[in-house]
């Protein structure tokens, strides 16, 4: 699995940064370009989508099938298929990526336990550099160094994203849609739709939360349980009980937790 990153320069004379660095190896959908081979072509070079796996030709070619594939599908990064040829290119930035060096993915420390009812109320807003990443329905939703926790007493932190390291394509508003948190304001949630797989309000954000709060603008937080699966650093998260609350459980957080049948007045 590759992290990917802008090229110093962008590819470009001007130099342009890349919201869509996540990590992806998804399995190619065939050999070659289908809508080449079905015409009896021989493209020049394949690019494979790190989205879904679809493999076409790139511009050198003919038919220029993996651009057409970001056209109709939206789909932004596809990297070559071509021997000896590490990087891809982000279409939606127009930006060449390369692989990003496994040492020079940060590492984090490992952190001493926390019990959560050391955390305040009103909740406390901490920043935190680890790797959070989100999948779903063989998709990477969200992976992002760059995560907010929110740490309220008795329960397990939530973890907030910036909408440039999600996959905000993937998001819809949901139909009932609003609740009201006393201290962070109007939360906004959303469906999770990957192809026909549809997590319904599987995550939520806060368009503009209260003052004190200002850190989660329009970041989305993911309930565990309703995603296949979500890391930090690696280790899996086992999700808070209830069908409220999107805790994030890791074995550095100490209980017991709200959100169990009895729990509610906590």
């Amino acid at each position: 699995m590759t992290k990917w990153m802008p090229r110093p320069d962008g590819g470009r004379p001007s130099g342009r940064s890349c919201s869509h660095t996540w990590t992806a190896d998804p399995a190619p959908r065939g050999g070659t370009c289908a809508q080449c081979a079905a015409r009896g072509r021989a493209p020049a070079g394949l690019l494979l989508c790190l989205t879904c796996g679809h493999v076409g030709c790139d511009d050198n070619s003919p038919g220029g099938h993996a651009t057409a594939h970001f056209h109709s599908g939206g789909h932004p990064v596809a990297r070559s298929l071509t021997a000896g040829q590490e990087w891809a290119w982000c279409y939606e930035d127009e930006v060449y990526l390369d692989p990003l060096p496994e040492e020079s993915v940060p590492r984090s420390v490992p952190r001493a336990p926390e019990s959560v009812w050391d955390y305040p109320r009103p909740p406390a807003v901490q920043e935190d550099d680890r790797l959070v990443r989100v999948e779903c329905a063989g998709q990477v939703v969200a992976e992002s160094r760059r995560a907010v926790r929110v740490l309220e007493t008795s329960h397990p932190p939530v973890f907030y994203l910036p909408p440039a390291d999600v996959r905000t394509d993937l998001l819809f508003p949901a139909v009932s849609g609003r609740t009201w948190c006393e201290w962070k304001g109007a939360a906004r949630y959303w469906d999770v739709v990957v192809g026909d797989d549809v997590r319904a309000r599987a995550a939520w954000s806060y368009p503009s939360p209260e003052p004190g709060y200002t850190a989660l603008t329009r970041f989305f937080a993911f309930y565990p349980g309703s995603m296949d699966r979500c890391t930090v650093d690696g280790e899996d998260v086992t999700a808070q009980e209830g069908d409220f609350y999107g805790g994030w459980i890791t074995s550095e957080v100490r209980g017991p937790f709200k959100g169990a049948p009895g729990t509610l007045m906590w």
